[in-house]
């Protein structure tokens, strides 16, 4: 989103868990206990099945309904001649609408066959080898939110990002071992130009983190930057052959492809890098109500999107996505962590793998405007969808408050424990002579305690998920050190994080060329600020 893997800039991380001295009545403990170590991984492989929620017959009506939206309806394309060359190219049926406007249909199939090209599983490679991804088949990466203009702590409230929230919110995630993948846009640095700030956000991944991250999708021209200062911190002959990279774009539902995101699903595609094609579905206003309606809209317009970036390059990476979102019928609001749309997710994946493509789908969503209960209670509900379903790669793994208007510190903290404990959840039961553990019971008899056999000492360090995060005390201790609720102990969690971040080292020469780019860059043009 393949050659071997280029020299790291940087040093493996030690492996082993840093520790905190605990002293009386402290709560938290190491965001690292030693007793998870065996399930930190560069990404999950899964090891529990996916739930199937329909048989072939409903898959198979949904299936066919996107395709007479495809073939009878069709897709609006604006400002984009080149895409429309492409479609009309591989067979599709264009009618010129006036202006730069064109309806492009396509019949039954047309799609599927061209999608045949796209890997059901590719490599985005890290800067550090040791955290490079892989995105498809039984392979699950947890990113952080993306796109919140706002950000909130309880210690400031809610207010627009800012570059130096980017960058703490890059730093709080590559010193989580829940988390897979840098992200993208975690918010908008507002104090940055318009025009600029994908400069700067792109080097905060670079230089803050050593994992996989997007790139900008706001302008193709921002795209190639992107993309070139993969070249420079990669090398350009091992972007040509490798995913480093990926865009995440947005349909312009209901059916509609604005000329800016099909030119940057064109420019990520002729570099060989990764994109992610996703309809933001908002029932009752860019899709029907009903479920099943929304899931044959998203199946046509992700199809569609994935079709372009095989038709500019054969073999380029893409993710099958969707963004299913209920509404308050009473307000006209958006609504997240709702059972339909989990519901919905569940079919994406039927979809997706039907494909043969890997698929994004739902996330830790909440409308909470905290990070209390109504957000744990929503992201619970999404993120599961996302995990039975058999999601790939899974943005908004953490920090989503507010409708995914801002991103939360605090609750990132909560998510990102989430995540680590979705790791045990995703690695599954094994059944053999040890786990089914007769001897434990065999080796002191009816009416002893476990606590000093064989087996209870093998396996204590690994039986359990162990939350670095959670108070699981009693009530009377948990009051008589402070009444401290999970919220409390988040917001003292990211500052200690933050406090003991150390950025992980780049080559010199490296840094100074991307430097270098940047600086060239901005002095280029003059800002702009819409």
């Amino acid at each position: 989103m393949l050659q071997d893997a280029p020299q790291p800039d940087t040093a493996p991380r030690d492996p082993a868990p840093r520790r905190v001295r605990k002293g009386r009545g402290q709560s938290t403990r190491s965001a690292e206990p030693g007793q998870n170590l065996h399930l930190r991984t560069p990404f999950i492989t899964r090891r529990i099945p996916t739930y199937d929620l329909l048989g072939d017959a409903a898959l198979t009506r949904i299936e066919a309904t996107a395709d007479r939206i495809l073939a009878e309806i069709g897709i609006e394309l604006r400002d984009d001649p080149e895409a429309v060359a492409l479609f009309r190219q591989a067979g599709a049926e264009v009618t010129h609408q006036g202006g730069a406007t064109w309806r492009i249909r396509f019949a039954p199939g047309m799609l599927r066959e061209v999608l045949k090209t796209a890997p059901a599983r590719f490599t985005q490679h890290a800067r550090n080898p040791a955290n490079t991804v892989e995105i498809g088949g039984d392979a699950m990466v947890f990113a952080p939110a993306y796109g919140s203009p706002f950000v909130m702590d309880l210690d400031q409230g809610r207010r627009y990002g800012t570059i130096t929230d980017f960058e703490n919110l890059i730093k709080l995630a590559q010193s989580s071992p829940w988390l897979h993948h840098s992200g993208g846009t975690i918010c908008e640095p507002t104090d940055v130009a318009v025009n600029k700030r994908h400069l700067d956000m792109v080097y905060a991944h670079m230089r803050y983190s050593d994992r996989a991250f997007l790139g900008s999708i706001t302008a193709p021209e921002r795209a190639a930057d992107s993309i070139e200062m993969c070249r420079i911190l990669f090398g350009a002959e091992f972007v040509e052959n490798n995913c480093v990279i990926m865009g995440n774009f947005n349909t312009t539902s209901p059916l509609v492809f604005d000329g800016v995101t099909t030119a940057g699903i064109r420019t990520y595609a002729e570099a060989g890098q990764g994109s992610i094609h996703l309809p933001f579905l908002l029932g009752g206003a860019v899709s029907p109500l009903t479920m099943a309606g929304a899931v044959a809209q998203c199946l046509a317009e992700s199809m569609a999107s994935c079709a372009l970036a095989q038709l500019v390059r054969p073999g380029a990476p893409v993710v099958f996505a969707g963004f299913l979102s209920s509404m308050s019928l009473r307000s006209g609001s958006p609504t997240f962590g709702t059972p339909e749309p989990a519901l919905g997710s569940l079919v994406m994946g039927q979809l997706a793998r039907r494909l043969n493509l890997p698929l994004r789908c739902a996330g830790n969503f909440s409308t909470s405007k905290a990070p209390d209960g109504q957000a744990m209670q929503q992201a619970m509900m999404s993120m599961m969808s996302a995990v039975q379903g058999g999601a790939n790669y899974i943005l908004h793994a953490a920090g989503f408050v507010d409708g995914l208007l801002s991103m939360s510190y605090e609750k990132m903290v909560m998510d990102m424990d989430m995540c680590g404990a979705l790791h045990a959840y995703l690695a599954g039961l094994e059944v053999n002579e040890d786990t089914l553990a007769f001897e434990a019971l065999a080796q002191f008899g009816p009416g002893a305690h476990l606590f000093g056999t064989d087996h209870t000492l093998r396996h204590y360090e690994t039986a359990y998920w162990d939350s670095g995060f959670n108070d699981d005390r009693t009530y009377e201790t948990w009051s008589e050190t402070g009444s401290i609720d999970a919220a409390a102990r988040a917001n003292q969690r990211w500052k200690d994080v933050l406090a003991r971040y150390t950025a992980p080292p780049i080559d010199p020469g490296t840094d100074e060329a991307l430097k270098d780019f940047i600086a060239q860059k901005k002095a280029a043009m003059p800002d702009a600020w819409y």
